[in-house]
């Protein structure tokens, strides 16, 4: 003797995901299907219709996440302790800057004597000074966020 399924979906004589045994109300609509199968709130990737979100961080420009401010002190501290290592040119974001510096201080010194390592320290010394005053070029990092007090 065959028993009978508790489950409504089970006695649902036309079949398929998603339909109700109970009909559909007046003027309701059907879910939008694709192969026979209802879309979620997610796309066939598995992400999030209208996007990918960012997790909930905060949305910066362009829909990129928000990017914390730098400190304009510590960038003109070490600027000025380590400018001749280019350190405050990479906490700033600008690393060509920052690698130019690097190899003044460290290959040039043996081609030029020491005289580009010293070059290099007084660079770093001014653009750390620079920072701290608050110069026009030095208001904010290589992203374009102003920097913070």
């Amino acid at each position: 003797m065959p028993t009978q399924s508790p489950y409504p979906q089970d006695q649902n004589p036309q079949g398929g995901y998603g339909q109700s045994p109970y009909g559909q109300a007046p003027g309701a609509q059907s879910p939008p299907t694709q192969g026979g199968y209802p879309q979620g709130p997610y796309n066939q990737g598995g992400y999030p219709q209208g996007g990918y979100n960012q997790g909930g961080y905060p949305q910066g420009q362009y829909g990129r996440p928000y990017a914390p401010q730098k400190s304009r002190v510590v960038a003109g501290v070490l600027g000025i302790l380590l400018g001749s290592l280019g350190i405050h040119r990479f906490y700033l974001g600008y690393t060509t800057i920052g690698i130019v510096l690097v190899l003044l201080s460290t290959v040039g010194v043996f081609l030029t004597f020491g005289l580009s390592a010293i070059a290099a320290g007084i660079w770093g010394l001014i653009e750390g000074i620079l920072i701290l005053v608050g110069s026009d070029q030095f208001r904010t990092d290589a992203r374009g966020v102003p920097l913070k007090d």
